[in-house]
């Protein structure tokens, strides 16, 4: 596989037009109005946060009809995982020891593009979801479904205060081709597409989902006396070394989950926080439940669902004043400048000593969470299939220089 060059929309228009024919040929033999049955092969990592992402979507499509095969990179699931999946009627998990590849070309990249593109060919699916930007350039026989849960662009600017870097600008052609393969680019947040936008240029086809989460239906437990977070310390961008640099002037012990050990670089920052590292889905549910407070000062969005989970069990949020995080839980959560550990002690002492202001705000996360459902979310992606994908309930013949067109 050599690299992978920007595709012009000039060389996309023959597969937007196959696309439109096909939809339209199909459409008009379909006159429900409900989403076609789809066939989704969706790609995960097991080793980040996008993991519990892909299981509340897999478990929402599932249950509106769809079948779900969850295609997972980052190492074999563990037995937790598994189990997990395995509950989930109608997904089915395919899974590979593949690492992620930071879209960098080496050989492991490669080999798990081929795994793939096999398994698409064994499956046959009506639509490719894929969550992130590596292998956009396998040879999909279907529409592609790409979500942007994070631009690095922005990570870097928000992290750094610079643009990225010249050395990174293989990475930029890399996200600029898997954006331009895409036949529809999600984005979680608008401030996220903003994001891509700004630095990739208008997107040919684009829209926002938010991300969605279901209530656990666990009963509520008198909750403790710790705040509670969850991140990878490595990264900047969650700026979890803010709470290890408060953690002397918080009464309540600060616990995070994170999904490995500590790297030597990190160990410092964290001195005084409690790490419990890498917990089962029912861990962190134990641990949410009990937590009164979730901090997460940080200064780029976060991916994933770690909000969401943390505002139906019911905790405070105390969250970094950034676009991103407003644009979901403006109202609903005490912000604080992200740069300013003296606000952020503050805040946690103040929502610490007054029992009524935690509960209230706790109230009010709930509230909001409860907007952004699993279901909402399957339905909107669902929608989205549809567009770029509608099942044949009918045959439809097509034209064979039509389907000459297609990018395989």
């Amino acid at each position: 596989m050599g690299v992978v060059q920007p595709m012009s929309y000039q060389q996309e228009q023959p597969r937007s037009a196959w696309i439109a024919a096909r939809n339209a040929a199909v459409l008009g033999a379909c006159p429900s109005t409900e989403p076609p049955h789809q066939r989704v092969l969706m790609t995960a990592d097991t080793g980040s946060c996008l993991w519990q992402y892909a299981l509340e979507l897999g478990r929402a499509l599932t249950a509106a009809g769809h079948e779900v095969a969850l295609a997972t990179t980052g190492g074999i699931p563990d037995r937790e995982q598994w189990r997990e999946a395995d509950a989930i009627a109608g997904l089915e998990l395919h899974a590979s020891a593949y690492k992620p590849s930071a879209l960098e070309e080496c050989s492991e990249r490669r080999a798990a593009g081929h795994w793939l593109s096999d398994l698409a060919t064994s499956i046959q699916p009506s639509v490719v979801h894929l969550n992130g930007f590596d292998h956009a350039d396998v040879a999909w026989k279907a529409p592609v479904l790409l979500v942007a849960h994070t631009c690095m662009q922005s990570w870097w600017r928000a992290v750094h205060g610079t643009p990225l870097p010249e050395s990174w600008r293989r990475y930029r052609q890399r996200i600029a081709a898997a954006l331009r393969m895409a036949d529809l680019v999600v984005a979680p947040t608008r401030a996220t597409l903003r994001g891509l936008q700004q630095h990739q240029g208008p997107l040919r086809a684009a829209r926002v989902i938010p991300n969605g989460h279901d209530a656990l239906n666990l009963p509520t437990p008198q909750k403790g006396e710790y705040v509670f977070s969850s991140g990878d310390p490595a990264d900047h961008g969650c700026n979890l070394a803010a709470l290890g640099a408060v953690a002397a002037r918080v009464p309540w012990p600060l616990c995070v989950a994170s999904p490995g050990e500590l790297h030597t670089g990190t160990a410092g920052a964290m001195a005084g926080v409690r790490m419990l590292g890498r917990l089962s889905c029912g861990q962190a549910a134990h641990w949410l439940t009990r937590a009164p407070v979730y901090a997460l000062p940080a200064r780029h969005g976060p991916a994933g669902l770690s909000l969401h989970a943390a505002a139906l069990a019911r905790c405070a949020l105390v969250l970094g004043d950034i676009e991103s995080l407003r644009e979901t839980w403006d109202g609903a959560a005490i912000f604080v400048d992200p740069r300013d550990d003296e606000a952020l002690a503050r805040a946690l002492q103040s929502l610490i000593a007054d029992k009524a202001a935690r509960e209230c705000y706790a109230e009010l996360a709930f509230v909001r969470a409860k907007r952004f459902s699993a279901s909402a979310m399957g339905a909107a992606y669902a929608a989205a299939y549809a567009e770029i994908a509608p099942s044949a309930c009918a045959e439809v013949e097509l034209a064979p220089a039509a389907s000459a067109q297609m990018r395989c």
